[in-house]
C-alpha cells in the first residue's frame, strides 16, 4: 500500500464527482464501511450497509447523487459510487513494480525474443521462436511455449502455462496456475477403439483480457479457440476447444463451455454455468447461475434454473413437459372454475 495523501478535492477531480463537506479533508487510503477511520475513504452502494454511516468514521464516504447520508459529514456525490470507489482504489493502490530484465535463472532459448522493459523471474521458461513483449511480466515457474506470443504490459502469475503456439494480445492478465494452449478433449471411436484426435490449433487471447486461477483454455482442434478484448473469466472456469468468446463477456467461476460452442459480446456467465457442445449464447444474455444451455440462445436473453439430477428418461420426459406447464395450468384452472360453477348451479336446482 502507497502513503500518498490527497485532498478530498483531488479526488473529486479524478472520478468527476463533487464534495460535500470538507473539500480539504486529507485521504490516505480506501477501506471498507465498518473499519474504516480518520483518514480513509469509503463507499456506500447497497442499503444494508446505510446503519454504518452513524458509526462510521471514515473522513469520507463516496455516495450516490442522492446520498441520504446527512451523518457523514464529509462526502464525494457521484453517479456511480463503486466506479469511482475503484479508481480512487488503483490511486492508492497501484500494481507492483517489477524490475525489468531477465534473472539469470531463467531458461530462455537463444531464439527467443524479450522485447525491452520485459521481467523474466526465476525459472521461468520460455521457449523456441516465442516472443515476449515489451514491459510484460513473467513471475516464477511461467512456461511459454516454442512460437507463442505475448503483447504489451501483460502479466503473468507464478505457475501459468502459455502452451506452443499460443497468441496473447496487450496488457492480458493471467492468474496462477492459468494453463492456456492445453490439449482439447477429443476422441473418436468407443473402448479399446478409442483414439485421440490430433489438438493441432492454437488459442488466441484479445486485449485486455483477465483470467482467473486455475482456469484452463484448451487449444483447438484445428484452427483457433478465441477469447475477445475486454472479457474476464474468473477462478476454476473450463472452456474447450474451438469455443469463441466474444468481447467483454463475464465469465464466472465454475462455469464449463463445451467445445466449439459461441458466445456472443457483452454475454454473462454465473457460476457454475454449463453450455452444451455447439451452441451459440447471442450477445447481451445473461445466464443464471447453475444453468445449463442445451440449444441455442437469441440475443438478450436471460435465463435461469437448477435442475436436480434425476435418471435420464425420466429428466427427458420432465424437460419435454416444462414448456407446456403455462397452458396446463390454466387449463387447470379453467377446468375448476367450470366444475365450481357446476356444484353452485346444483346446489340451487335442489328443492
Amino acid at each position: 500500500m502507497t502513503t500518498s495523501r490527497k485532498s478530498l478535492a483531488d479526488l473529486a477531480d479524478l472520478v468527476g464527482g463533487r464534495v460535500i463537506g470538507d473539500a480539504d479533508a486529507t485521504i490516505e487510503r480506501v477501506s471498507s464501511i465498518e473499519d474504516a477511520g480518520p483518514g480513509d475513504i469509503t463507499f456506500l452502494i447497497h442499503p444494508r450497509y446505510r446503519r454504518h454511516l452513524d458509526s462510521c468514521r471514515a473522513s469520507a464516504v463516496i455516495v450516490a447523487d442522492d446520498p441520504g447520508a446527512e451523518a457523514v459529514r464529509n462526502l464525494l456525490v457521484t453517479g456511480d459510487p463503486l466506479r469511482a470507489f475503484a479508481r480512487i482504489h488503483a490511486l492508492f493502490n497501484p500494481p507492483t513494480a517489477h524490475a525489468a530484465g531477465v534473472s539469470p535463472l531463467a531458461a530462455v532459448d537463444p531464439t527467443a525474443v524479450i522485447e525491452p522493459g520485459a521481467s523474466l523471474y526465476p525459472h521461468c521458461f520460455v521457449g523456441r521462436n516465442a516472443r515476449v513483449g515489451e514491459e510484460t511480466v513473467l513471475m516464477p515457474g511461467v512456461s511459454i511455449g516454442a512460437e507463442a506470443r505475448l503483447g504489451r504490459g501483460c502479466v503473468l502469475h507464478p505457475n501459468v502455462t502459455l502452451a506452443e503456439g499460443c497468441r496473447i494480445g496487450d496488457g492480458v492478465i493471467l492468474h496462477a496456475g492459468v494453463v492456456v494452449g492445453s490439449d482439447g478433449f477429443g476422441y473418436a471411436g468407443h473402448g479399446p477403439g478409442r483414439l485421440k484426435v490430433p489438438q493441432a490449433g492454437i488459442v488466441e487471447i484479445g486485449d485486455h483480457v483477465e483470467v482467473g486461477a486455475n482456469t484452463t483454455i484448451d487449444r483447438a482442434t484445428i484452427g483457433s479457440t478465441r477469447i475477445g478484448a475486454g472479457t474476464k473469466i474468473d477462478n476454476l472456469v473450463q472452456i474447450g476447444h474451438n469455443v469463441v468468446v466474444g468481447e467483454r463477456c463475464l465469465i464466472i467461476a465454475q462455469t464449463g463451455i463445451a467445445g466449439s460452442a459461441v458466445v456472443g459480446d457483452d454475454v454473462i456467465l454465473a457460476g457454475q454455468a454449463g453450455v452444451k457442445d455447439h451452441v451459440e449464447i447471442g450477445s447481451r444474455s445473461v445466464i443464471g447461475p447453475r444453468s445449463a444451455i442445451l440449444q441455442s440462445v437469441p440475443p438478450g436473453s436471460v435465463l435461469s434454473g437448477l435442475i436436480m439430477a434425476a435418471p435420464h428418461k425420466e429428466w427427458l420426459r420432465v424437460m419435454r413437459l416444462l414448456p407446456k406447464l403455462p397452458a396446463l395450468w390454466r387449463r387447470v384452472a379453467e377446468i375448476e372454475r367450470a366444475l365450481r360453477l357446476k356444484a353452485s348451479t346444483e346446489d340451487k336446482e335442489v328443492p
